[in-house]
């Protein structure tokens, strides 16, 4: 199954770009030279000698997508093998994982490609294709980002839980050689959803409890087990999230890392503790222990 945005609110020539790994792995793509000589991007991003690099001034751009506005950048270079200059629009990250999302079939089959080494026309093998209308507003600089065709996940919950799990970021840090501090944020999300949780080890969590206006804070080496446990004795607890710890850190240092965040938190909510506080929520901090 498809799902096709029908358009009736063009503003500008238009560009409707196949999503490919480009997107996810450079964070951004290589503007055809039809196009850039359709937006006259070479009068709007002038470059010198043929070179112009994201630390100019003037490649800066923006792009609205989902109805928010991001920064952006258009380079250009000239390859030695190449006849004519080439022109590249960046995105930034937040785009980036929100194209995961909106795009999630293409994003898991480029997982899929990576996995297998790039050693297989991907495409051939899953056959299917998602489409991105662009368009440049000249006048603002303004890049016009719009999902126009894509391709509903085959098991859409499982995609939905799966696509921003901590799980699937690990996968993508060792295929992809992200060899840095990596911790992997959470939004806030149901009790309900917890048992749905992949990849959800060697965790720092919060719990909130709305109606009490609670806020508590743990760490976990299983955050699946250890949320039940508090369900059992306070069934008050409505919303959690969590951050994923890297595996090489500690459980001595997972703990460290709780005690901090907790010392922080007493630093802005009333606590039981003897901390002295800003106060400035209506939310607490449930935690009993707390270094001063």
């Amino acid at each position: 199954m498809t799902q096709k945005t029908e358009r009736t609110d063009v503003e500008s020539n238009l560009w409707r770009k196949k999503v490919d790994n480009s997107f996810f792995r450079h964070k951004g793509t290589t503007v055809p030279r039809w196009v850039a000589q359709g937006w006259d991007l070479e009068k709007y991003f002038p470059d010198r000698k043929g070179f112009l690099g994201k630390k100019d001034p003037a490649s800066v751009a923006e792009i609205r997508f989902k109805r928010k506005i991001y920064s952006a950048h258009v380079t250009t270079s000239h390859p030695a093998k190449r006849a004519n200059k080439v022109h590249r629009l960046w995105f930034p990250d937040e785009i980036v994982e929100e194209m995961k999302s909106i795009f999630n079939m293409s994003y898991m089959r480029d997982i899929e490609s990576a996995l297998r080494g790039d050693k297989s026309d991907i495409e051939k093998d899953i056959p299917f294709w998602e489409f991105v209308d662009i368009e440049f507003i000249a006048a603002k600089k303004l890049f016009k980002l719009t999902a126009h065709y894509t391709h509903e996940p085959y098991f859409p919950e499982l995609f939905k839980h799966l696509g921003g799990s901590p799980a699937l970021k690990t996968i993508e840090d060792l295929i992809f050689g992200k060899k840095e501090f990596r911790i992997h944020k959470q939004d806030w999300k149901s009790f309900d959803l917890l048992d749905t949780e992949i990849g959800a080890t060697n965790v720092i969590y919060y719990l909130a409890d709305t109606k009490n206006s609670e806020i508590y804070i743990g760490e976990a080496e299983n955050l699946i087990s250890r949320l039940h446990q508090h369900k059992k004795t306070n069934s008050n607890w409505e919303l959690y999230r969590y951050e994923k710890l890297p595996n090489s850190v500690t459980k001595i240092i997972r703990v460290a890392l709780e005690r901090m965040t907790i010392r922080s938190y007493a630093a802005f909510l009333s606590n039981q503790g003897d901390v002295r506080t800003l106060d400035i929520s209506r939310f607490s901090l449930a935690n009993k222990k707390i270094d001063n």
